[in-house]
């Protein structure tokens, strides 16, 4: 039988130092509105599923789901901006 330790070697040349790294770090600070817009949302659903919903929790889910939307566009708009920057104009040389 043939052993497959040697080419572990290969498979894990680079060990994970278990750290997300500087570009992680940024990616995540800059999802972080999104994010935190989603757990608000998540924690008015869970307020509303032990009892029935009155008119007010419904615009408090209402208002969750719209401040998510509104943090997925902004987050869209900044990465759409920040490719813009990096492309050259159109009709230059580059």
């Amino acid at each position: 039988m043939k052993s497959i330790a040697a080419l572990q070697v290969v498979v894990t040349a680079l060990p994970f130092d278990g750290e997300p790294s500087d570009a992680e770090l940024d990616a995540i600070e800059q999802e972080m509105p999104l994010i935190l817009a989603e757990i608000d949302l998540l924690d008015v659903e869970i307020w509303t599923l032990d009892r029935p919903a009155t008119a007010l929790d419904e615009r408090r889910v209402r208002r969750a789901r719209h401040r998510v939307l509104d943090e997925r566009r902004n987050l869209t708009n900044r990465a759409t901006t920040a490719g813009l920057s990096d492309a050259p104009m159109p009709g230059t040389v580059a």
